[in-house]
Order: structure tokens, then C-alpha cells, then sequence
């Protein structure tokens, strides 16, 4: 799967707007995409770096237009923990010689809230 096709839309709600100083977004994601799949997607479409994914299916909830009674779909939240202080990564090459990574991350999702 596409990374475009696993991340579907962030959840807004007052306590997702909460979580996000401690670098928790929150996303509604494909019924078939794993954890591993979430992390992925994440991290190539907002450059940041995942720490850990929660995921939760949400069950449709009964509504009611006039007579008339039905039932809304049923979907899967995904729960995402960034790293908000992200650290070059430096390790020993070769001749013992430290080489720092040159990947960079991003401390949050700018996207996240449309601006």
C-alpha cells in the first residue's frame, strides 16, 4: 500500500488537540494497515521520526433520519508518538571515525492543522 492510501485524515477532536504538546497525532488510517505500515507512512510523508503507534477500531454508531434508521461505517484511529527532540545519529565508521547520520526529522507535523 501507498503511504497516501495507509494515512486517510487527522482526527480533530479537544483531546487530540491536547496531546499534541506531547507529540501525539492523531489519524484516521486504512482497516487493513498494521502498525508497522502506520509507522512507515508517517515518517515518509511528514519527515519526522515515529516512537510508538496505539491503534483502536471505532465502531459505526446507529443513526436515525427520520424513519428511517442506518448505520455509519466503521473505521480504525490510529494514535501516533513523534520524537519532539530528534538527535542527530552519529556512529563509528570506518578507522574508528565518527560519522553522523544525514537523515534529518522534523520536531511535529506542521500539516497536522492545515497550517
Amino acid at each position: 500500500m501507498l503511504p497516501e492510501e495507509i494515512i486517510i485524515a487527522p482526527v480533530v477532536t479537544e483531546k487530540s488537540n491536547d496531546e499534541l504538546q506531547e507529540g501525539k497525532y492523531t489519524f484516521k488510517v486504512n482497516k487493513k494497515a498494521t502498525k508497522v505500515e502506520i509507522a512507515k507512512a508517517v515518517e515518509k510523508l511528514f519527515e519526522v521520526k515515529v516512537l510508538k503507534v496505539n491503534t483502536m477500531s471505532v465502531k459505526g454508531k446507529q443513526k436515525r433520519v427520520g424513519y428511517h434508521t442506518g448505520k455509519t461505517s466503521d473505521w480504525k484511529k490510529a494514535i501516533v508518538t513523534i520524537d519532539t527532540n530528534p538527535e542527530e545519529v552519529t556512529y563509528l565508521g570506518k578507522g574508528g571515525k565518527q560519522i553522523k547520520g544525514s537523515k534529518k526529522f522534523k520536531d511535529s507535523i506542521d500539516e497536522f492543522m492545515g497550517a
